[in-house]
């Protein structure tokens, strides 16, 4: 049986070079690398969490010579598998990605407009390197719809979306987000992940969206359908936090990877 993933993913500004919070979307500036190294163990960051994402969700233009830049320097210092992305739409962007220590690829919106570059980067990289991050936020009739251009653009609704999405066999997974948990701590939105797991049936979930405390992330790997659980926020995990969630989350049965030393729950 396939191990369960515990997921850390930094939003970042590649014009502000600055880390972010995200609300429903709406970001804030927290603190640049500097700041992130001060607050997080990064020799041990790989033994408390199994994977690292980092998207570029600048507002304004993308700068993609900081976005890399930074995260050179992140993949020498943390030990782990990296996901990178945020306005990839070339082959070009995407071996910079590599080139700067990402293991794997996030994209967006480029895999409702442009599904012959996701067709490419399979060709070139493998299906496995490519995670479709999926923004979900329902609407005033209780539909849930997909969007797209950091959340401003509707793209469809989710099921109209599942002939892009859930029936793509060069997407390796897929990071489903909330975007009305995002950033609110309240906890994975669970009626999202049923209405998506209905239509989805052949690739892994990476859930998102809502978690604010190790519970949260918890019962969202208790919870059938879901491959991963990642958060995103910044201050809630900071310390040792991370470790202790990995540490309850085996205590509760959940299979995941060994990564020792190991944390202690008190």
């Amino acid at each position: 049986m396939p191990k369960k993933r515990i997921i850390f993913t930094l939003l970042y500004d590649s014009q502000s070079e600055h880390f972010l919070l995200s609300r429903n979307f709406r970001v804030q500036e927290v603190g640049d690398y500097n700041w992130l190294k001060e607050n997080y163990d990064f020799t041990n960051l790989s033994y408390y969490i199994d994977e690292l994402l980092v998207i570029d969700v600048s507002r304004k233009k993308r700068n993609s010579q900081r976005f890399c830049s930074m995260l050179k320097k992140l993949s020498s210092d943390c030990f782990l598998p990296i996901g990178a992305g945020g306005g990839l739409d070339s082959l070009d962007k995407a071996k910079m990605l590599f080139d700067s220590g990402a293991d794997k690829l996030i994209l967006n919106t480029s895999v409702y407009e442009n599904p012959e570059l996701i067709k490419a980067l399979n060709k070139f990289y493998g299906q496995q390197a490519i995670i479709a991050s999926v923004d979900i936020k329902k609407n005033e009739l209780g539909i849930f719809d997909i969007y797209t251009h950091n959340g401003t653009k509707k793209a469809s609704s989710l099921k109209d979306y599942q002939n892009i999405i859930c029936k793509n066999e060069w997407i390796g997974e897929l990071y489903l987000n909330s975007m009305e948990r995002d950033g609110t701590g309240q906890g994975y939105d669970f009626n999202m992940l049923k209405s998506f797991t209905n239509l989805n049936k052949k690739h892994p979930i990476i859930l998102a969206g809502g978690a604010g405390k190790t519970s949260h992330i918890v019962e969202g790997l208790l919870t059938d359908g879901v491959d991963a659980c990642a958060t995103a926020h910044l201050f809630n995990f900071i310390g040792d936090k991370l470790a202790k969630t990995r540490c309850i989350a085996k205590a509760n049965g959940i299979s995941l990877g060994e990564w020792l030393p190991k944390a202690s729950l008190s």
